[in-house]
């Protein structure tokens, strides 16, 4: 298309699309997404006990859970105590170096939580920490 400018000349309009705000946009989107994943990833409800000490978990580990149920997920997929061992055998390819997360509801018996532990260990893994929950101090120290 095709129009007489101000001082005489003639100019053609540009038909290039402005790609600019459209990467931006994206990217904007992509952050957002990166975010809010590892926040997602955790949907199975657990009450964690609470102490004094906590370590925040800065990176993506793999995470076996508990729930009130006694059912046993490994990430978010449930699976059978008996079948720990093996899976995690399958996704670990060197268990001296791996670190497990184990989430257990507060309400969990003792044997439940002591036989996933043996399931941890038969499978070559000895880095393990237990998810706790900070103890709310209501200005008062305990």
């Amino acid at each position: 298309m095709a129009f007489t400018a101000s001082n005489g000349r003639t100019q053609t309009a540009i038909a290039d699309i402005n790609v600019t705000p459209l990467v931006d946009v994206v990217l904007v989107l992509l952050i957002i997404f990166m975010v809010t994943a590892p926040v997602l990833q955790s949907g199975i409800d657990v009450s964690v006990p609470k102490t004094r000490t906590v370590k925040e978990i800065t990176e993506e580990r793999l995470v076996i859970t508990i729930n009130k149920d006694q059912r046993v997920f490994l990430g978010s997929d449930a699976i059978n105590i008996n079948e720990i061992g093996g899976k995690l055998r399958q996704k670990i390819r060197d268990p001296r170096n791996q670190f497990i997360f184990v989430r257990a509801d507060e309400n969990v018996p003792f044997g439940a939580f002591a036989t996933v532990m043996d399931a941890v260990k038969r499978a070559g893994i000895t880095n393990v920490s237990i998810v706790t929950q900070p103890l709310e101090q209501n200005g008062s120290k305990p």
